[in-house]
Protein backbone atom coordinates (compact mmCIF):
# COMPACT_ATOMS: atom_id res chain seq x y z
CA UNK A 1 0.00 0.00 0.00
CA UNK A 2 1.44 3.40 -0.97
CA UNK A 3 2.46 5.73 1.85
CA UNK A 4 0.00 8.45 0.76
CA UNK A 5 -2.88 5.95 0.99
CA UNK A 6 -1.82 4.88 4.49
CA UNK A 7 -1.65 8.53 5.52
CA UNK A 8 -5.11 9.17 4.07
CA UNK A 9 -6.57 6.22 5.97
CA UNK A 10 -5.00 7.43 9.21
CA UNK A 11 -6.44 10.91 8.67
CA UNK A 12 -9.89 9.50 7.91
CA UNK A 13 -9.80 7.32 11.00
CA UNK A 14 -8.60 10.23 13.14
CA UNK A 15 -11.48 12.36 11.84
CA UNK A 16 -13.91 9.94 13.44
CA UNK A 17 -12.60 11.00 16.85
CA UNK A 18 -13.56 14.65 16.32
CA UNK A 19 -17.16 15.11 17.45
CA UNK A 20 -19.46 17.70 15.97
CA UNK A 21 -23.04 18.20 17.09
CA UNK A 22 -24.85 15.62 19.16
CA UNK A 23 -23.16 12.29 18.69
CA UNK A 24 -26.33 10.27 19.24
CA UNK A 25 -28.24 12.04 16.44
CA UNK A 26 -31.50 12.11 18.36
CA UNK A 27 -34.14 14.66 17.48
CA UNK A 28 -35.64 17.25 19.81
CA UNK A 29 -39.32 16.89 20.64
CA UNK A 30 -41.85 18.19 18.14
CA UNK A 31 -43.43 21.19 19.84
CA UNK A 32 -46.03 22.37 17.34
CA UNK A 33 -46.47 22.46 13.58
CA UNK A 34 -48.09 25.08 11.38
CA UNK A 35 -51.77 24.78 10.64
CA UNK A 36 -51.30 23.08 7.26
CA UNK A 37 -53.69 24.06 4.49
CA UNK A 38 -53.94 20.37 3.49
CA UNK A 39 -52.45 16.96 4.28
CA UNK A 40 -50.83 17.02 0.82
CA UNK A 41 -48.85 20.16 1.68
CA UNK A 42 -47.61 18.54 4.87
CA UNK A 43 -46.63 15.33 3.05
CA UNK A 44 -44.74 17.20 0.31
CA UNK A 45 -43.03 19.36 2.93
CA UNK A 46 -42.10 16.26 4.90
CA UNK A 47 -40.59 14.62 1.81
CA UNK A 48 -38.62 17.63 0.63
CA UNK A 49 -37.93 19.72 3.74
CA UNK A 50 -38.32 17.93 7.07
CA UNK A 51 -34.83 16.39 7.27
CA UNK A 52 -33.29 19.86 7.67
CA UNK A 53 -36.29 21.96 8.68
CA UNK A 54 -37.95 19.95 11.45
CA UNK A 55 -37.25 17.89 14.55
CA UNK A 56 -38.07 14.76 12.56
CA UNK A 57 -34.72 14.33 10.82
CA UNK A 58 -33.91 10.85 9.56
CA UNK A 59 -30.29 10.03 10.45
CA UNK A 60 -28.89 7.32 8.11
CA UNK A 61 -25.66 5.54 9.06
CA UNK A 62 -23.52 7.79 6.87
CA UNK A 63 -24.50 10.77 9.05
CA UNK A 64 -22.22 9.31 11.72
CA UNK A 65 -19.10 9.16 9.55
CA UNK A 66 -16.82 12.21 9.32
CA UNK A 67 -16.45 14.40 7.38
CA UNK A 68 -20.00 13.84 6.05
CA UNK A 69 -21.33 13.90 9.63
CA UNK A 70 -19.92 17.37 10.16
CA UNK A 71 -21.47 18.77 6.97
CA UNK A 72 -24.86 17.15 7.52
CA UNK A 73 -25.08 18.19 11.17
CA UNK A 74 -24.18 21.77 10.20
CA UNK A 75 -26.89 21.80 7.49
CA UNK A 76 -29.54 20.44 9.87
CA UNK A 77 -28.56 22.84 12.64
CA UNK A 78 -28.68 25.82 10.26
CA UNK A 79 -31.90 24.64 8.62
CA UNK A 80 -33.69 24.26 11.96
CA UNK A 81 -32.53 27.72 13.04
CA UNK A 82 -33.85 29.39 9.88
CA UNK A 83 -37.14 27.48 9.64
CA UNK A 84 -38.33 24.62 11.83
CA UNK A 85 -41.74 23.15 11.06
CA UNK A 86 -41.63 21.31 14.42
CA UNK A 87 -41.24 24.45 16.53
CA UNK A 88 -43.85 26.68 14.97
CA UNK A 89 -44.27 28.55 18.26
CA UNK A 90 -41.22 30.65 17.33
CA UNK A 91 -41.12 33.47 14.76
CA UNK A 92 -39.16 32.77 11.56
CA UNK A 93 -38.18 35.79 9.48
CA UNK A 94 -37.12 33.48 6.62
CA UNK A 95 -40.42 31.55 6.46
CA UNK A 96 -41.92 33.88 3.85
CA UNK A 97 -38.98 33.09 1.54
CA UNK A 98 -39.62 29.33 1.52
CA UNK A 99 -42.09 29.20 -1.42
CA UNK A 100 -39.80 31.32 -3.61
CA UNK A 101 -36.74 29.22 -2.68
CA UNK A 102 -38.64 26.11 -3.82
CA UNK A 103 -39.96 27.82 -6.94
CA UNK A 104 -36.42 28.87 -7.94
CA UNK A 105 -35.06 25.36 -7.32
CA UNK A 106 -32.79 26.42 -4.47
CA UNK A 107 -34.65 24.12 -2.08
CA UNK A 108 -34.29 21.31 -1.56
CA UNK A 109 -30.62 21.63 -2.50
CA UNK A 110 -29.35 19.43 -5.33
CA UNK A 111 -26.86 17.46 -3.16
CA UNK A 112 -29.75 16.54 -0.85
CA UNK A 113 -31.92 15.49 -3.78
CA UNK A 114 -29.12 13.30 -5.13
CA UNK A 115 -28.98 11.39 -1.84
CA UNK A 116 -32.75 11.36 -1.18
CA UNK A 117 -34.88 10.27 -4.11
CA UNK A 118 -38.14 11.09 -2.28
CA UNK A 119 -37.12 14.78 -2.18
CA UNK A 120 -37.09 15.00 -5.97
CA UNK A 121 -40.44 16.59 -6.67
CA UNK A 122 -42.12 16.57 -10.05
CA UNK A 123 -43.09 19.92 -11.52
CA UNK A 124 -46.68 19.34 -10.41
CA UNK A 125 -45.59 18.41 -6.86
CA UNK A 126 -43.30 21.42 -6.69
CA UNK A 127 -46.13 23.73 -7.79
CA UNK A 128 -48.49 22.12 -5.26
CA UNK A 129 -45.90 22.55 -2.50
CA UNK A 130 -45.33 26.21 -3.35
CA UNK A 131 -49.07 26.93 -3.44
CA UNK A 132 -49.68 24.93 -0.25
CA UNK A 133 -46.89 26.66 1.65
CA UNK A 134 -48.13 30.08 0.52
CA UNK A 135 -51.57 29.20 1.90
CA UNK A 136 -50.16 27.65 5.08
CA UNK A 137 -47.93 30.65 5.73
CA UNK A 138 -50.66 33.18 4.92
CA UNK A 139 -48.88 34.42 1.80
CA UNK A 140 -51.46 33.40 -0.80
CA UNK A 141 -52.52 36.25 -3.06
Amino acid sequence: MPTWLKALLIVLLAMQLVPYGRGDRTNPTVVTEPEWDSPITRELTKRACFDCHSNETVWPTYTRIAPASWLIWHDVEEGRELLNFSEWNRPYEEAADAPEEIREGAMPPLPYQLMHRMARLSDAEQAALVTGLEKTLGLAK
